[in-house]
């Protein structure tokens, strides 16, 4: 059996599923819930992600560069996950409780570049960072237009 490295966070906001998908699904708003700071904007790609839609991000840490991403699970208002070239995998699963949606975030580096991800000290700084973004997500949803 293959090794799996993963670290995930998860948050319950009380607001519909429905609300936190619009904003997955739509990657001209991942930098405003990104809480690395590393997302600038999206350079190319579909208003509304599907599966296997190709997405390009320009990011920035310490020097600029960009990804491109395809969406490798799409499942609405339920799932979304997209990898970039080296297949890292990012991943929001979404689940009705009582009080609104459990949002997981997970980043899953289980390919031959995980050893390099784990060198880097990217899984624990990983972890930080998803913590923000869900605490940015639950702003985004539950505030007041």
């Amino acid at each position: 059996m293959a090794l799996r490295r993963s670290v995930a966070a998860a948050r319950v906001v009380a607001a519909p599923a429905s609300a936190i998908f619009a904003l997955l699904a739509d990657p001209r708003r991942h930098a405003t819930f990104d809480g690395s700071g590393s997302l600038r904007e999206v350079r190319e790609g579909p208003e509304r992600l599907f599966l296997g839609a190709t997405f390009a991000m320009n990011m920035k840490i310490g020097v600029p560069y960009f990804t491109r991403n395809v969406v490798v699970d799409f499942v609405e208002n339920r799932s979304i996950a997209w990898h970039h070239f080296v297949h890292c995998v990012w991943r929001y699963d979404l689940e009705e409780v009582p009080g609104g949606t459990r949002i997981t975030e997970s980043f899953t580096y289980d390919n031959p570049a995980g050893l390099v991800v784990m060198a880097m000290g990217f899984p624990e700084r990983n972890r930080r960072f998803m913590e923000a973004t869900l605490v940015r997500l639950e702003s985004l949803v539950t505030s007041s237009p």
